[in-house]
């Protein structure tokens, strides 16, 4: 929808249609993702945490998704969907006590860093054993359309995770019984050491493969934050009015390494990461603000100021509270408790044991 000029052309561009105020607010999601990312890397690398995981260059596809959902709808996540947690409102400091493992993490201490738990943000505990997400989020649809509700899902899989079993398995059912689910297949062109291809993307678009199965699909730049709104609040529409299921292929290009755990210079030309195919997403959308007499450079610096003021900020309330090696954590006795909804005998003896 967004041209070279940053204008929004097209038919896509009338209906659904962002009010500038709107607009403006998406792109300071899209700017405190980006920023709370260029401080928790850096966290990571002074070892205040174990592990973490960049979105820089997907952070429209998140965002943009999560302005077409309701209260109550559910997301299905892999761990790089972070902006549905900030686009919904949810925590900057919930979510850094979850990375550090704190006394503050929601999650007390049971999950890896970035694999965060928001029930009350329609943010459905996220697996590292990706592909995992497309038949629960199919599941939870049916089960949605069952109970005759209007709340719908959305499940999320990268391009490489689209080769797991898992992944074919959703969408058997979502063919079969037609529940109110959107499935994202976010193609960020490489997975954690292999180039799409790999994963068949060479041999026809991933959107193929919703065709394939007779659900309507669409291929979307990932990086204009307006077509993703508009294909998300399409096909949210179409899962409300109970007329099934819908794919959509979101084209995004990953310009950082897969997590701190990866070298990307291994397995991609030197230099890759910095030639944006498709743009960066921020300033697309920045630019269409200017173009349209709406924001200004003046302005935009003054929102990244403000922005990393305020993840600077929570950054130093939650390291307060603790980080990997220093200050105040979850206790122990956590590790023994959500697994079975009434706690088994040998739990409660080795609880028991371990003095809790």
């Amino acid at each position: 929808m967004l041209d070279d000029e940053g204008r929004a052309v097209g038919p896509w561009a009338e209906e659904p249609k962002l009010s500038f105020d709107e607009l403006r607010e998406g792109l300071e999601h899209m700017v405190t993702l980006r920023i709370f990312d260029e401080r928790m890397l850096l966290a990571q690398r002074q070892q205040k945490t174990s592990f973490y995981m960049q979105h820089l260059g997907e952070e429209a596809v998140s965002c943009a998704f999560r302005r077409a959902l309701n209260d109550g709808d559910m997301n299905f996540p892999t761990y790089r969907q972070a902006g549905l947690l900030i686009a919904g409102g949810y925590p900057l400091l919930s979510m850094m006590n979850q990375i550090y493992a704190n006394a503050g993490d929601p999650t007390h201490g049971r999950q890896l860093p970035v694999l965060y738990s928001a029930k009350d943000h329609g943010f459905f505990t996220l697996s590292g054993n990706l592909a995992t997400q497309v038949p629960q989020a199919v599941g939870w649809a049916m089960a949605s359309a069952i109970a005759g509700d209007t709340k719908i899902a959305a499940a999320w899989v990268g391009d490489g995770s689209t080769a797991e079993g898992d992944f074919y398995a959703g969408m058997v059912f979502a063919s079969t019984y037609r529940p109110p689910v959107v499935i994202n297949v976010v193609n960020n062109q490489w997975a954690i050491s292999t180039f799409q291809g790999i994963a068949m993307g060479g041999s026809e678009t991933f959107a193929h493969r919703g065709l394939g199965f007779g659900i309507p699909s669409l291929r979307v730049d990932g990086n204009d934050y307006l077509a993703v709104y508009a294909a998300a609040r399409w096909a949210a529409d179409r899962a409300r009015n109970n007329l099934g299921p819908t794919l959509i292929e979101h084209v995004t290009y990953r310009a950082g390494a897969h997590s701190t755990s990866d070298d990307p210079s291994a397995y991609r030309p030197a230099g890759s990461g910095s030639a944006w195919p498709l743009g960066d997403p921020i300033a697309r959308l920045k630019q269409h603000l200017i173009v349209s007499g709406e924001w200004s450079e003046r302005t935009h610096a003054e929102l990244i100021a403000k922005v990393t003021e305020h993840v600077i900020e929570t950054q130093q309330k939650a390291e307060a509270i603790g980080t990997l090696h220093s200050g105040s954590r979850s206790s122990k006795k956590f590790m023994f408790e959500g697994v079975f909804e009434e706690m088994t005998p040998h739990l409660q003896r080795q609880r028991k044991e371990a003095g809790f």
